[in-house]
Order: structure tokens, then C-alpha cells, then sequence
């Protein structure tokens, strides 16, 4: 097997390929990272790549799989790493230019810790907007994440380098953050797969700055994928009081029940809310259809919500204030200009501002609730657009301040904690891919996780416009 095609498996055929000794832990991530060394300059995917660390690691897996001994579910196999993530051995920069390299880096975060005792081999550490805070990829620190079917687009974000780095075969497994959409974004504007767990389910720590709307969430090419990673890290860790206890089941074994007989709530523009590109709209219809087809109950129906955005405002805002607010000045300077500007309307909030702003966010999560006893899943399209040109928070000439006027379908699921996903439905007149997002009720995941699988399993990503 050529090097190409051992960067066009999935976690799960090189886990297999491990077992059979068709090919060694070592084989593969030789060729992801020869992979990623070959992307940077076009996409500019990592802010560092790890090769002595990785290799070792590699060579590690490989002695433990010739002994038939592998450490975990996904020992040896390449992964990457948000640069929001704790990484021990590597620094965390969180794309500022005032986190100082310095230090120990002597911790894991707990994806991190749990990834390391199944025997991950870790690659690289992939770009973030500055700490995060929006939804395309570049910062003053690593410059500007690339879409890897336009480089003239953006990739999207905030894990934009780990979607950009999984959809070009440096690495089948990458961690992401998601806060206000920040796996799903990047995932549907670059044609992976991606998941926000049900808040908790991923224990976080050190714990963001944005509070409870900060998930941790696989990033991958295909949901059997995402069911393995989300396996391993979906477990508790007392370092976060938040953390959910053990999953009930395997996200892994649940994958193949199917659609059959499931509620789906199809909205294609939350009430009218959205304007969404006709070539979106035509793909994530041709997405519902195909659950039709395999045999859910689909009803045309829309949730009972009015946009958000401004209560999501507020407590996004408040988070970028908290997040700079031990910088001195010389080092607010440095920020990249559209943080400084949400940072100062959130240090302007009141107390009384926040708790408002989280009513709003109680009454929304008491309207989803309701909406999913009637409905095992809602189905929406990922982002309204498909990517638009790199270095800029909002399409040109859109009219959109921030980035949340073109994530509509996004944030509101960060404020209801419920798990939702992306997965790529086709692509528009320039080749560029479509997301349909699925949601469902909190603690339901393995339904998610069990429609995508169902839906990608019809071949429905290679569908065009």
C-alpha cells in the first residue's frame, strides 16, 4: 500500500490494517506527516507539527501491535490536536501572540489524556483563531487557515486547521472545540465530518473562558470514525465538575440501528429566519429525502424559537472580555482587531446583563426540550453559505457585522447544550461542500451519531449540486 492511500484511511480500516499487519503504526504516520509537511504552505492547517514526538510514539504502537498487545481502541493512529487543547511536551498557544511559549506543558487535557492511553500518535497542533473567538480561521499568530478545495476561501473555524488538515489526509482524527459552531463550521465548509457532543460528554478542562457553550468534539472523515474517538474521550475526568458519568453504550456499536421509524423534524430555514443559497437548500433536501428513503418519519416543521443572537452575544462577549482580561495594554495591542472589539462590548455587560441573557438561554433550552418529545431529530442545513474568501470574518458585501450573522444554524445548539453534527451532502457549481446538520435531544449522541452513519452510508457526500 503506497503512502497516498495509507492518508486516505479512516482511524477505523488502520486500526484494522494494525490487526491484520497489513501495514504498522509507524507506515502511517510517516505518510501523514509527510502528508501534512506537503499541505502547510498552501493551507497553513498547524501552528507546529510533532514528527521526533509522533515517531516515537509510532514506533511504540508498532512494537505493541507485532506483540498483539494494542494499548486501546485507536493505538497508533494519527491525530491531531486543536491549539486550544492542552498537548503535553507541546506549547498551547491559542493562537496569541501574548501566550508566551514558555513553560512546562507538562499537562494533557483530559481528550488528550484519554487519547494518550489508547495509544493516539499525536502529529501536530492545528490553527485557532485568536482563543477561538470566532468562526473562520486566522490569527495574528499563524496567519490565515485556507480552504482545501479553494485556497482562495476560507476554512472556516474556530477548528479550522484540524477540518482542513482531516479533508487532506494529515491525520484521520483530530480534536476541535465547538463554542458557537466552531467543529461544525470548518467541517462543512471543508467536507468532513464533525460532532458537538452533548455538553459534558467530553470532559473540558482547563475550563474556557465562554463557560457552559465550550464543547470538545471529534473531527473526522465519517461518523463510524467519530462514534470510535468520541469511545475514547467520552469519559469522565474530575478535573471538570461538569463532566457527565460513563456513556451508557458503546457510540461505536450503536452506529448500525439505522433510521428506521425515527421522528425527523426537517427546517430548512428555521421559520423563515434564514435566507439559505438555493444550491444549500437543494442538497440538504436531497439529505432529508434520503432519510425518507431509508425509512424515518420526516415532517416539514420548525422549532419554536426566535434567533438567539443577541443573548448569545452577551455571553460570548463576556467570555472574549474574561479571556483578555489579565492582558496589559502593550498586549491588547496585539490582539487581532475584531477580538479588541468584541472584548470591550463584553467588559461593558452588567451582571444583570449576563443573567439575562442566560433566561434567555433557560427558555430556549425548555422549548428544545419540547420540541424533542415530538421529534427524535432536527435537521437544518449546516451554514446557510458555502465558503467564502479566506482572511475575512464575513462574506463580502454580506452586511454581516460578526460572524454569527452567517452561523444561524449553529450557536443556538451551543446555548441548549444538545449534540449536533455535520456531515457533507454535496458540494455547490464551484465544487465547494455542503453540511446538513443533525440535532437531537440532549444525551442523545448515539442518535445522531446512528442517522449520519445511516445517511453516509447511502454514499449521499458525493452527491453535487
Amino acid at each position: 500500500m503506497t503512502d497516498s492511500d495509507l492518508t486516505d484511511l479512516t482511524a477505523a480500516r488502520l486500526v484494522e490494517g494494525y490487526r491484520k499487519g497489513e501495514f504498522s503504526p509507524e507506515e502511517a504516520t510517516r505518510a501523514v506527516l509527510e502528508r501534512a509537511e506537503r499541505i502547510q504552505p498552501e493551507v497553513n492547517a498547524f501552528v507546529r507539527l510533532l514528527p521526533e514526538q509522533a515517531l516515537a510514539q509510532a514506533r511504540e504502537s508498532t512494537d505493541r501491535w507485532r506483540r498483539g498487545e494494542p494499548r486501546g481502541l485507536v493505538d497508533g493512529v494519527p491525530t491531531t490536536v486543536k491549539d486550544i487543547i492542552l498537548l503535553r511536551g507541546a506549547p498551547t498557544l491559542k493562537g496569541s501572540k501574548t501566550v508566551s511559549e514558555q513553560g512546562g506543558w507538562a499537562e494533557d487535557a483530559p481528550s488528550v489524556a484519554r487519547l494518550r492511553e489508547h495509544g493516539a500518535v499525536f502529529v501536530g497542533k492545528t490553527t485557532t483563531p485568536e482563543f477561538g473567538w470566532k468562526g473562520v480561521t486566522d490569527s495574528p499568530l499563524s496567519g490565515v487557515t485556507r480552504n482545501p478545495h479553494d485556497p482562495a476561501r476560507t476554512a472556516g473555524g474556530s477548528s479550522g486547521g484540524a477540518a482542513a488538515a482531516v479533508a487532506l489526509g494529515a491525520g484521520p482524527l483530530a480534536l476541535g472545540t465547538d463554542g458557537g459552531g466552531s467543529v461544525r463550521i470548518p467541517a462543512a465548509f471543508c467536507g468532513i465530518f464533525a460532532l458537538k457532543p452533548t455538553y459534558g460528554r467530553v470532559p473540558l478542562y482547563p475550563a474556557s473562558a465562554f463557560g457552559t457553550l465550550a464543547h470538545v468534539g471529534p473531527m473526522t472523515r465519517d461518523a463510524a470514525d467519530a462514534a470510535l474517538l468520541l469511545d475514547v474521550i467520552g469519559t469522565p475526568d474530575s478535573r471538570d465538575w461538569s463532566a457527565l458519568g460513563p456513556a451508557p453504550a458503546s457510540f461505536s456499536a450503536g452506529l448500525a440501528g439505522g433510521v428506521r421509524g425515527l421522528r425527523v423534524a426537517y427546517s430548512p430555514t428555521l421559520g423563515g429566519q434564514v435566507a439559505v443559497r438555493p444550491a444549500v437548500a437543494a442538497a440538504v433536501r436531497r439529505g432529508v429525502e434520503r432519510l425518507a428513503e431509508l425509512g424515518a418519519y420526516v415532517t416539514e416543521a420548525d422549532p419554536d424559537f426566535a434567533d438567539p443572537v443577541d443573548a448569545f452575544h452577551t455571553l460570548w462577549f463576556s467570555g472574549a472580555a474574561r479571556v483578555t482580561s489579565q492582558l496589559g495594554a502593550r498586549q491588547r495591542e496585539s490582539l487581532d482587531p475584531g477580538l479588541k472589539e468584541v472584548r470591550a462590548a463584553g467588559a461593558r455587560y452588567s451582571a444583570l446583563d449576563y443573567l439575562a441573557a442566560v433566561d434567555v438561554r433557560m427558555e430556549l433550552g425548555r422549548r428544545m426540550g419540547r420540541f424533542h418529545e415530538s421529534y427524535d431529530l432536527l435537521v437544518t442545513p449546516t451554514l446557510p453559505i458555502t465558503a467564502f474568501e479566506a482572511g475575512a470574518e464575513v462574506p463580502k458585501g454580506s452586511g454581516h457585522r460578526r460572524w454569527t450573522g452567517w452561523t444561524p444554524f449553529t450557536y443556538p445548539f451551543n446555548m441548549t447544550q444538545q449534540p449536533a453534527a455535520t456531515l457533507p451532502v454535496g458540494t455547490d457549481a464551484d465544487g465547494l461542500p455542503i453540511g446538513l446538520q443533525l440535532v437531537a435531544a440532549r444525551h442523545r449522541d448515539d442518535v445522531v451519531l446512528r442517522a449520519a452513519h445511516a445517511l453516509q452510508e447511502t454514499g449521499i457526500s458525493g452527491g453535487g449540486s
